[in-house]
Protein backbone atom coordinates (compact mmCIF):
# COMPACT_ATOMS: atom_id res chain seq x y z
CA UNK A 1 0.00 0.00 0.00
CA UNK A 2 2.62 2.33 1.15
CA UNK A 3 4.46 1.61 -2.73
CA UNK A 4 1.32 1.96 -4.53
CA UNK A 5 1.00 5.46 -2.50
CA UNK A 6 4.26 6.87 -3.09
CA UNK A 7 3.74 5.84 -7.20
CA UNK A 8 0.46 7.83 -7.07
CA UNK A 9 2.49 10.61 -5.43
CA UNK A 10 5.13 10.54 -7.98
CA UNK A 11 2.40 10.26 -10.63
CA UNK A 12 0.90 13.53 -9.58
CA UNK A 13 4.03 15.40 -9.35
CA UNK A 14 4.75 14.66 -12.71
CA UNK A 15 1.52 16.02 -14.15
CA UNK A 16 1.57 18.70 -11.86
CA UNK A 17 5.03 19.49 -13.23
CA UNK A 18 4.11 18.81 -16.97
CA UNK A 19 1.31 21.02 -16.05
CA UNK A 20 3.11 23.64 -14.78
CA UNK A 21 5.88 23.41 -17.57
CA UNK A 22 2.92 23.92 -20.86
CA UNK A 23 1.49 26.52 -19.33
CA UNK A 24 5.03 28.75 -18.83
CA UNK A 25 5.60 27.67 -22.57
CA UNK A 26 2.10 29.02 -23.40
CA UNK A 27 1.96 32.12 -21.56
CA UNK A 28 0.43 35.23 -23.39
CA UNK A 29 0.35 38.48 -23.04
CA UNK A 30 -2.76 39.38 -23.18
CA UNK A 31 -3.74 36.73 -20.74
CA UNK A 32 -6.23 33.99 -22.13
CA UNK A 33 -6.24 36.13 -25.66
CA UNK A 34 -3.88 35.56 -28.22
CA UNK A 35 -2.59 39.11 -29.18
CA UNK A 36 -0.23 39.94 -32.02
CA UNK A 37 2.55 40.53 -29.64
CA UNK A 38 2.18 36.96 -28.49
CA UNK A 39 2.00 35.83 -32.03
CA UNK A 40 5.19 37.69 -32.96
CA UNK A 41 7.08 36.57 -29.76
CA UNK A 42 6.19 32.84 -30.53
CA UNK A 43 7.44 32.88 -34.14
CA UNK A 44 10.38 35.11 -33.00
CA UNK A 45 11.40 32.10 -30.25
CA UNK A 46 10.43 29.62 -33.23
CA UNK A 47 12.18 30.91 -35.94
CA UNK A 48 15.61 30.94 -33.20
CA UNK A 49 15.18 27.53 -31.99
CA UNK A 50 14.95 25.86 -35.50
CA UNK A 51 18.23 28.50 -36.75
CA UNK A 52 20.05 27.19 -33.45
CA UNK A 53 19.40 23.37 -32.82
CA UNK A 54 18.91 22.56 -36.88
CA UNK A 55 22.37 22.65 -37.55
CA UNK A 56 22.57 20.29 -34.72
CA UNK A 57 20.11 18.02 -35.81
CA UNK A 58 21.79 17.65 -39.06
CA UNK A 59 25.18 17.17 -38.16
CA UNK A 60 23.45 14.13 -36.12
CA UNK A 61 21.80 12.82 -38.04
CA UNK A 62 24.28 12.87 -41.38
CA UNK A 63 26.34 10.87 -38.88
CA UNK A 64 24.04 7.97 -39.40
CA UNK A 65 24.07 7.90 -42.82
CA UNK A 66 26.20 5.77 -45.70
CA UNK A 67 28.63 7.55 -47.59
CA UNK A 68 26.63 7.09 -50.23
CA UNK A 69 23.79 9.23 -49.04
CA UNK A 70 26.15 11.92 -47.91
CA UNK A 71 27.17 12.56 -51.56
CA UNK A 72 23.48 11.74 -52.65
CA UNK A 73 21.14 14.99 -54.94
CA UNK A 74 19.48 16.17 -53.19
CA UNK A 75 20.13 15.86 -49.37
CA UNK A 76 17.79 14.22 -46.91
CA UNK A 77 17.74 15.22 -43.55
CA UNK A 78 17.04 11.44 -42.40
CA UNK A 79 19.45 8.86 -42.57
CA UNK A 80 18.53 6.69 -45.44
CA UNK A 81 20.31 3.45 -46.10
CA UNK A 82 20.07 1.22 -49.35
CA UNK A 83 17.94 -2.15 -49.37
CA UNK A 84 20.25 -4.88 -50.44
CA UNK A 85 19.41 -8.10 -51.44
CA UNK A 86 21.58 -11.74 -51.73
CA UNK A 87 21.63 -12.24 -55.22
CA UNK A 88 22.86 -15.97 -56.48
CA UNK A 89 26.63 -15.65 -58.23
CA UNK A 90 27.58 -12.34 -56.66
CA UNK A 91 29.30 -13.18 -52.96
CA UNK A 92 28.35 -9.93 -51.46
CA UNK A 93 24.54 -7.77 -51.42
CA UNK A 94 23.66 -5.83 -54.00
CA UNK A 95 21.89 -2.49 -53.82
CA UNK A 96 18.48 -2.62 -54.76
CA UNK A 97 16.74 -0.42 -57.84
CA UNK A 98 13.43 0.69 -59.15
CA UNK A 99 14.00 0.39 -62.88
CA UNK A 100 11.53 2.40 -65.01
CA UNK A 101 10.40 0.34 -67.68
CA UNK A 102 9.04 1.48 -71.41
CA UNK A 103 5.79 1.19 -71.12
CA UNK A 104 6.48 3.43 -67.85
CA UNK A 105 6.10 0.39 -64.79
CA UNK A 106 8.27 0.00 -62.45
CA UNK A 107 10.71 -2.93 -62.14
CA UNK A 108 13.37 -4.16 -58.67
CA UNK A 109 16.27 -4.92 -59.87
CA UNK A 110 19.77 -5.28 -58.54
CA UNK A 111 22.37 -2.43 -59.60
CA UNK A 112 25.74 -4.01 -60.53
CA UNK A 113 29.25 -2.73 -59.48
CA UNK A 114 29.52 1.77 -59.61
CA UNK A 115 27.88 4.02 -61.75
CA UNK A 116 30.25 4.85 -64.68
CA UNK A 117 28.83 7.86 -66.90
CA UNK A 118 25.51 8.68 -67.32
CA UNK A 119 24.59 4.30 -67.43
CA UNK A 120 24.39 1.72 -64.64
CA UNK A 121 24.79 -2.25 -64.83
CA UNK A 122 21.75 -4.16 -63.43
CA UNK A 123 20.36 -7.43 -63.28
CA UNK A 124 17.16 -9.01 -63.06
CA UNK A 125 15.89 -10.35 -59.62
CA UNK A 126 14.09 -13.36 -61.19
CA UNK A 127 17.27 -14.13 -63.68
CA UNK A 128 19.78 -13.41 -62.12
CA UNK A 129 22.07 -15.57 -64.28
CA UNK A 130 21.82 -13.35 -67.43
CA UNK A 131 24.25 -10.68 -68.00
CA UNK A 132 23.44 -7.69 -66.68
CA UNK A 133 22.19 -4.71 -68.74
CA UNK A 134 22.73 -1.27 -68.96
CA UNK A 135 20.39 1.22 -68.14
CA UNK A 136 20.89 4.83 -68.14
CA UNK A 137 20.69 6.82 -64.61
CA UNK A 138 17.70 9.08 -64.97
CA UNK A 139 15.99 5.87 -65.11
CA UNK A 140 16.93 4.78 -61.68
CA UNK A 141 15.31 5.30 -58.52
CA UNK A 142 17.69 3.70 -55.38
CA UNK A 143 15.49 1.58 -52.91
CA UNK A 144 16.34 3.24 -49.49
CA UNK A 145 15.17 2.78 -45.61
CA UNK A 146 15.67 4.91 -42.55
CA UNK A 147 17.86 2.71 -40.35
CA UNK A 148 19.88 4.33 -37.36
CA UNK A 149 22.89 2.14 -37.97
CA UNK A 150 25.83 2.69 -35.90
CA UNK A 151 28.51 1.26 -38.55
CA UNK A 152 30.18 4.73 -38.73
CA UNK A 153 30.72 4.43 -34.86
CA UNK A 154 32.10 1.91 -34.72
CA UNK A 155 34.31 1.57 -37.73
CA UNK A 156 36.01 5.18 -36.92
CA UNK A 157 36.72 3.85 -33.43
CA UNK A 158 38.46 0.91 -34.68
CA UNK A 159 40.88 2.84 -37.46
CA UNK A 160 40.78 5.99 -35.05
CA UNK A 161 42.38 5.96 -31.80
CA UNK A 162 39.46 7.09 -30.02
CA UNK A 163 40.95 6.18 -25.96
CA UNK A 164 44.03 7.95 -26.28
CA UNK A 165 42.89 11.24 -27.52
CA UNK A 166 40.16 11.37 -25.42
CA UNK A 167 42.48 10.72 -22.86
CA UNK A 168 44.97 13.99 -23.91
CA UNK A 169 41.84 16.14 -24.20
CA UNK A 170 39.96 15.12 -20.92
CA UNK A 171 43.51 15.78 -19.04
CA UNK A 172 44.03 19.28 -20.86
CA UNK A 173 40.78 20.28 -20.45
CA UNK A 174 40.15 19.28 -16.66
CA UNK A 175 43.68 20.60 -15.99
CA UNK A 176 43.50 23.89 -17.78
CA UNK A 177 40.08 24.42 -16.70
CA UNK A 178 41.32 23.80 -12.78
CA UNK A 179 44.00 26.40 -13.51
CA UNK A 180 41.89 28.75 -15.11
CA UNK A 181 39.19 29.07 -11.97
CA UNK A 182 42.42 29.50 -9.69
CA UNK A 183 44.52 31.99 -11.25
CA UNK A 184 41.58 34.56 -11.98
CA UNK A 185 39.66 33.76 -9.57
CA UNK A 186 42.84 35.00 -7.40
CA UNK A 187 43.57 38.13 -9.13
CA UNK A 188 39.62 39.18 -8.94
CA UNK A 189 39.56 38.39 -5.45
CA UNK A 190 42.58 41.01 -5.30
CA UNK A 191 41.30 43.54 -7.82
CA UNK A 192 37.75 43.54 -5.89
CA UNK A 193 38.61 43.65 -2.12
CA UNK A 194 41.51 45.10 -1.84
CA UNK A 195 42.65 48.65 -1.81
CA UNK A 196 45.63 50.01 -3.26
CA UNK A 197 47.10 52.41 -5.45
CA UNK A 198 47.10 51.14 -9.72
CA UNK A 199 44.60 48.94 -8.87
CA UNK A 200 42.17 50.37 -11.71
CA UNK A 201 45.24 51.28 -13.88
CA UNK A 202 45.84 46.67 -13.71
CA UNK A 203 42.16 46.19 -14.06
CA UNK A 204 42.20 48.14 -17.36
CA UNK A 205 45.81 46.47 -18.50
CA UNK A 206 43.58 43.51 -18.12
CA UNK A 207 40.81 44.45 -20.48
CA UNK A 208 42.84 46.01 -22.90
CA UNK A 209 44.52 42.34 -23.32
CA UNK A 210 41.20 41.29 -25.16
CA UNK A 211 41.70 44.10 -28.00
CA UNK A 212 45.33 41.86 -28.88
CA UNK A 213 44.74 39.43 -31.57
CA UNK A 214 46.13 35.57 -30.44
CA UNK A 215 48.22 35.60 -33.87
CA UNK A 216 50.21 38.60 -32.25
CA UNK A 217 51.47 36.71 -29.28
CA UNK A 218 51.01 33.35 -30.45
CA UNK A 219 54.90 33.07 -31.91
CA UNK A 220 56.66 34.78 -28.72
CA UNK A 221 54.73 32.28 -26.40
CA UNK A 222 55.64 29.53 -28.33
CA UNK A 223 59.25 31.04 -28.10
CA UNK A 224 58.44 31.14 -24.15
CA UNK A 225 57.54 27.74 -24.12
CA UNK A 226 60.35 26.29 -26.30
CA UNK A 227 63.08 27.91 -24.27
CA UNK A 228 61.82 26.60 -20.47
CA UNK A 229 61.23 22.80 -21.89
CA UNK A 230 57.51 22.63 -22.47
CA UNK A 231 57.35 22.44 -26.10
CA UNK A 232 56.00 18.84 -27.60
CA UNK A 233 54.20 18.45 -23.54
CA UNK A 234 51.12 18.82 -22.64
CA UNK A 235 52.21 21.06 -19.74
CA UNK A 236 53.13 23.65 -23.17
CA UNK A 237 48.63 23.20 -23.84
CA UNK A 238 47.75 24.04 -20.55
CA UNK A 239 49.92 26.39 -18.60
CA UNK A 240 50.40 29.55 -21.44
CA UNK A 241 46.59 29.81 -21.58
CA UNK A 242 45.38 29.78 -18.31
CA UNK A 243 45.15 33.66 -17.18
CA UNK A 244 42.35 34.84 -19.08
CA UNK A 245 41.33 38.36 -19.05
CA UNK A 246 37.84 37.28 -19.86
CA UNK A 247 37.85 34.83 -16.71
CA UNK A 248 39.45 38.12 -14.57
CA UNK A 249 36.62 40.30 -15.71
CA UNK A 250 33.80 38.10 -14.69
CA UNK A 251 35.08 36.89 -11.66
CA UNK A 252 35.84 40.33 -10.48
CA UNK A 253 32.44 42.01 -11.30
CA UNK A 254 30.62 39.28 -9.44
CA UNK A 255 32.92 39.60 -6.34
CA UNK A 256 32.44 43.39 -6.14
CA UNK A 257 28.63 42.11 -5.42
CA UNK A 258 29.63 40.26 -2.37
CA UNK A 259 29.04 42.68 0.67
CA UNK A 260 32.85 43.82 2.04
CA UNK A 261 31.18 43.54 5.59
CA UNK A 262 31.40 39.67 5.69
CA UNK A 263 35.27 39.96 4.94
CA UNK A 264 35.58 42.35 7.47
CA UNK A 265 33.90 40.24 10.22
CA UNK A 266 35.93 36.59 9.00
CA UNK A 267 39.29 39.09 9.69
CA UNK A 268 38.05 40.36 12.86
CA UNK A 269 37.32 36.20 14.10
CA UNK A 270 41.08 36.33 12.94
CA UNK A 271 40.79 33.93 9.38
CA UNK A 272 43.45 34.24 7.31
CA UNK A 273 42.70 35.37 3.63
CA UNK A 274 43.74 32.39 2.63
CA UNK A 275 40.82 31.39 4.37
CA UNK A 276 38.65 33.90 3.09
CA UNK A 277 39.16 33.78 -0.36
CA UNK A 278 39.00 29.89 0.13
CA UNK A 279 35.68 29.70 2.71
CA UNK A 280 33.78 32.61 2.07
CA UNK A 281 34.31 34.37 -1.05
CA UNK A 282 34.81 31.19 -3.38
CA UNK A 283 31.63 29.55 -2.19
CA UNK A 284 29.68 32.78 -2.67
CA UNK A 285 30.76 33.11 -6.17
CA UNK A 286 30.15 29.86 -7.07
CA UNK A 287 27.60 30.96 -9.92
CA UNK A 288 30.45 32.70 -11.78
CA UNK A 289 32.58 30.34 -11.50
CA UNK A 290 30.24 27.79 -13.10
CA UNK A 291 30.33 30.31 -16.10
CA UNK A 292 33.62 30.55 -16.08
CA UNK A 293 33.92 26.76 -15.97
CA UNK A 294 31.26 26.13 -19.14
CA UNK A 295 33.41 28.93 -21.23
CA UNK A 296 36.83 27.22 -20.17
CA UNK A 297 35.97 23.83 -21.16
CA UNK A 298 34.52 24.92 -24.08
CA UNK A 299 37.88 26.56 -25.04
CA UNK A 300 40.16 24.24 -24.23
CA UNK A 301 37.79 21.08 -25.67
CA UNK A 302 37.87 22.57 -29.12
CA UNK A 303 40.86 24.01 -29.17
CA UNK A 304 42.78 23.09 -32.58
CA UNK A 305 45.65 25.65 -33.48
CA UNK A 306 47.83 26.02 -29.88
CA UNK A 307 48.03 22.04 -29.49
CA UNK A 308 48.77 22.00 -33.29
CA UNK A 309 51.93 23.99 -32.47
CA UNK A 310 52.86 22.92 -29.44
CA UNK A 311 53.03 19.54 -29.71
CA UNK A 312 54.24 19.16 -33.09
CA UNK A 313 52.29 16.30 -34.76
CA UNK A 314 52.76 13.67 -31.88
CA UNK A 315 50.20 11.53 -32.11
CA UNK A 316 50.83 10.09 -28.39
CA UNK A 317 49.97 13.48 -27.30
CA UNK A 318 47.14 14.31 -29.76
CA UNK A 319 44.00 15.38 -28.62
CA UNK A 320 39.96 14.75 -30.36
CA UNK A 321 40.38 17.93 -32.28
CA UNK A 322 43.55 17.20 -34.02
CA UNK A 323 43.02 13.50 -34.26
CA UNK A 324 39.72 14.47 -36.52
CA UNK A 325 42.22 15.90 -39.16
CA UNK A 326 43.27 12.28 -39.54
CA UNK A 327 39.80 11.94 -41.97
CA UNK A 328 40.79 14.95 -43.87
CA UNK A 329 43.09 13.78 -46.67
CA UNK A 330 44.35 15.88 -49.65
CA UNK A 331 41.91 14.01 -52.55
CA UNK A 332 39.75 12.34 -50.04
CA UNK A 333 37.35 13.37 -46.83
CA UNK A 334 35.90 10.74 -44.92
CA UNK A 335 32.79 12.00 -43.69
CA UNK A 336 31.00 9.53 -42.52
CA UNK A 337 33.74 8.70 -39.63
CA UNK A 338 34.37 12.32 -39.33
CA UNK A 339 31.14 13.06 -38.67
CA UNK A 340 30.61 10.40 -36.38
CA UNK A 341 33.45 11.06 -34.37
CA UNK A 342 32.52 15.16 -34.59
CA UNK A 343 28.76 14.09 -32.57
CA UNK A 344 31.11 12.04 -30.14
CA UNK A 345 33.34 15.27 -29.69
CA UNK A 346 30.74 16.87 -28.93
CA UNK A 347 28.89 14.74 -25.86
CA UNK A 348 31.56 15.82 -23.03
CA UNK A 349 30.78 19.57 -23.77
CA UNK A 350 26.95 19.02 -24.01
CA UNK A 351 27.27 17.19 -20.63
CA UNK A 352 29.04 19.77 -18.94
CA UNK A 353 26.65 22.39 -20.30
CA UNK A 354 23.63 20.54 -18.46
CA UNK A 355 25.21 20.10 -15.37
CA UNK A 356 26.15 23.62 -14.91
CA UNK A 357 23.62 25.67 -17.08
CA UNK A 358 21.53 26.53 -14.12
CA UNK A 359 24.30 28.76 -12.80
CA UNK A 360 25.09 30.51 -16.63
CA UNK A 361 21.80 32.90 -16.07
CA UNK A 362 23.07 33.67 -12.27
CA UNK A 363 26.64 33.91 -13.23
CA UNK A 364 26.41 36.34 -16.13
CA UNK A 365 23.71 38.64 -14.89
CA UNK A 366 25.58 39.11 -11.46
CA UNK A 367 28.36 40.45 -13.60
CA UNK A 368 27.38 43.85 -14.04
CA UNK A 369 26.07 45.41 -11.39
CA UNK A 370 28.66 46.85 -9.85
CA UNK A 371 31.28 48.75 -11.18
Amino acid sequence: MAQASAAQGDTANYRWWGRDLFAFLLRRKGGKRLTLADVITYLFLILGTVVMFFPVLWLVMSSFKPITTLYQTPPTFFPYHPVTAQVPGYPEPLPLVDVRQEDGSLKRMARVGRIIGVEARVIDLEAPSEPPRRVRIENITPVQEIRFDLSNYTNAIDRFPFGVYLRNSVVITLSATALTLLINSMAAYALSKYRFRGRNTIFLLILSALMVPLSVIMIPVFLVISRVGLAGNLLGVIIPPAATPTGVFLLRQYMLTIPDELIEAARIDGATEWRIYWRIVMPLAAPALAVLAIFSFMWRWNDFLWPLIVLGGRSDLATLQLGLQSFQGELNVQWDSLLAMTVLSLLPVVFVFGILQKYITTGIASTGLKG
